[in-house]
Formats: C-alpha cells, sequence, structure tokens
C-alpha cells in the first residue's frame, strides 16, 4: 500500500475518533472560541492596562459570566419559581377580555376570519401549553447551565492562550500570515457581538422602567425582553402583548395603552430605529479599526437562519458559518486567478 494513502487512512481514522471522543464538548468548545473572537479588541484594550495574561483572561471571563450569562441564570430561576406557584386563574381572565372586544367596522372583510380566531382561543389550551413549555425548560435548564459553565471554562483557555492559537493556525493554514481572511472574521464576530449586547441591555432597560411601573418583575422582563428583541419584527411584541392584556384582564384599559404604545413607540421606534444603529455604529469604529467588507443584510439573515436552526446559539454561529463561508470563497477565487495567471 502506498504510504501517504495510508497515513491519510489512519489520520481520518485518529480524527474519527478523536471527534466521536469530544463530541459532548465541541459545541461549548465551539462558542467560546467565537465569543473570544468576538471579543478580540476588548482584550487588547484591557491588555493596554493589564499586560499578565492570568488577571486579563479572568477579567474578561468575569465580564462575560455578568453581562451575558449572569441574567439568563436569574431569568431560569424566576420562571422555575413562578412555575411552582403557576395560577391557571390569570390566563382565564386574560382570555376573557376577548368577550368586551368590539372588531372595528373599517375591517369588514377579514372581520368573519378575525371573530373565529378570537373565538378558537381556548385558556385550556394556553395553560397546557404554557405548563408544557416551562416544563421544558425546566428539564433543560440543568443542561443550559452546564453547558454555559464549559463556555466560560472554555472561553477563559481561549483568551488565555489566544495568541499563541491564533499564530500556530496562520502556520499550519495556506494563507498569508497578514491575510484579510482572519481580521474578516474578527470584524464580524465583532460586530455581531457588541450590536447583540447593545440590543438587549438598551432594549431590555426601557422595557423594564414601564414594567416596574406596573408592579412586575423589572429585571425579569428586562431580561426576557432583552433576549426577545433579538427575534426579528415580533421579538418585542411576544413581551408587551401578554402585559397589555393583563392589564385589560385587571379592568386597567389605560395601563393596557400605554404600556402598548410605549413599547412601540419609544422602544420600537425611537429605540430600536434610530437611537440603537447610532450606539451601535459608535461602538463599531470605537471597537474596530478596520470596518467588515461584509454586507450588514448578510449579518441580519445569518443571524435569522442561526436562531432558526441552532436556538439561542444560532445569534453566534450563524454569523460565524456564513462569514467562513464567504471568506473560503474569496479564497477560492483568489486561488483560480492565480491558476490562471500562471497557465498564460
Amino acid at each position: 500500500m502506498n504510504r501517504q494513502y495510508f497515513l491519510l487512512a489512519l489520520f481520518l481514522f485518529v480524527v474519527y475518533w478523536v471527534w466521536y471522543l469530544y463530541q459532548p464538548f465541541w459545541m461549548p468548545l465551539a462558542i467560546a472560541s467565537l465569543l473570544a473572537l468576538a471579543t478580540s479588541n476588548l482584550n487588547i484594550l484591557i491588555g493596554k492596562y493589564c499586560k499578565y495574561k492570568l488577571p486579563k483572561s479572568i477579567i474578561l471571563t468575569l465580564l462575560l459570566g455578568l453581562l451575558f450569562f449572569a441574567p439568563i441564570i436569574y431569568a431560569l430561576n424566576s420562571l422555575s419559581t413562578i412555575m411552582q406557584h403557576f395560577d391557571a386563574t390569570i390566563i382565564d381572565k386574560m382570555v376573557d377580555v376577548k368577550r368586551h372586544l368590539e372588531i372595528p367596522d373599517f375591517l369588514g372583510p377579514i372581520k368573519p376570519q378575525i371573530q373565529d380566531f378570537l373565538n378558537g382561543i381556548n385558556s385550556k389550551e394556553i395553560t397546557k401549553g404554557i405548563l408544557k413549555y416551562m416544563t421544558i425548560i425546566a428539564k433543560n435548564s440543568a443542561g443550559f447551565v452546564k453547558d454555559m459553565f464549559m463556555i466560560l471554562v472554555f472561553y477563559f483557555f481561549a483568551n488565555f492562550y489566544g495568541k499563541e492559537l491564533v499564530m500556530y493556525l496562520k502556520g499550519i493554514l495556506p494563507f498569508d500570515k497578514n491575510s484579510a481572511f482572519f481580521q474578516e472574521i474578527s470584524n464580524v464576530m465583532n460586530i455581531v457581538f457588541y450590536s447583540t449586547l447593545v440590543t438587549a441591555i438598551f432594549e431590555g432597560a426601557l422595557f423594564a422602567i414601564i414594567a416596574i411601573v406596573y408592579g412586575y418583575d423589572g429585571l425579569l422582563f428586562g431580561i426576557l425582553y432583552g433576549f426577545a428583541s433579538l427575534i426579528p419584527v415580533i421579538g418585542g411584541a411576544l413581551m408587551w402583548i401578554p402585559l397589555s392584556i393583563h392589564q385589560l384582564s385587571i379592568g386597567n384599559i389605560l395601563g393596557a395603552w400605554i404600556i402598548g404604545l410605549y413599547s412601540i413607540i419609544i422602544i420600537s421606534i425611537v429605540a430600536d430605529t434610530i437611537i440603537k444603529p447610532a450606539i451601535i455604529n459608535w461602538m463599531n469604529h470605537l471597537m474596530i479599526k478596520i470596518p467588515s467588507k461584509i454586507n450588514p443584510i448578510v449579518i441580519f439573515f445569518s443571524i435569522i437562519a442561526g436562531l432558526t436552526s441552532f436556538g439561542f446559539w444560532g445569534v453566534i454561529l450563524g454569523p460565524a458559518i456564513t462569514t467562513f463561508f464567504i471568506s473560503f470563497v474569496k479564497i477560492y477565487k483568489v486561488l483560480l486567478d492565480e491558476e490562471k495567471l500562471l497557465e498564460r
């Protein structure tokens, strides 16, 4: 047997068993590596004031845990407490609101369809669905917390050994060490990370204010709205519509209107459309020295695709996979152009 084929077969055999052995850790490892890439500029910024790798890696890990994972743990804990003291009569009162709704006459052509939809809303089915999803959350929360812990551990080591790993990859990959390939991926991950963080914190804080005004747990609803805001178009509505309906169910019509109008005008229009892009643009100029050449619309759709395919972690994985693909296509085109020049 040809020695090259034998070595190739042996290599593939070993790769399979390595993949099988570390299979439970691949996802946390990938997420941690991408998060380390996304915060690489922050790593450099902290490095100006802290020259030692160990304290710098600890600071970054603590920041990620406090900003990204602590709110999730708080939300999971609060939701489990709510589930333990769940009162189905609240759902009955909220569904009963439909009896007092009058469909406007200008919706005449679709008025029957709207009425059929309202008639089909059943409090028992809604309660059953809520309990089902809350049970799923409770079952998966332990695994989710375990994954978060593993991500933090891998994130620490990714920052601690990051420079050495990047230099090693640059050495074994067939790219120029000054290639824009690495810079492009880093830039996109920076944009996605800071955009996600700003959206969640800024819009979540705004919704927490109105939630506190009407006696709800502001921290919990702020966190939930922050994560819901990552879902394009309908994300915020998943939070403010139930609260508005709840206000209607307890007879506070004015409160329902204020929550709805505040969420649409202040958060969706002013904050999301005007203020958030300005903040993100400022942060990108502050943290990213070389602008990304990938269209923002591509990044937007990659986030949607990631959420659809991978769930919550798709916010990180979607743009990363898309960026890798686009970068490899560019590299392939360069190689083809070089071959054409050699043929001439």
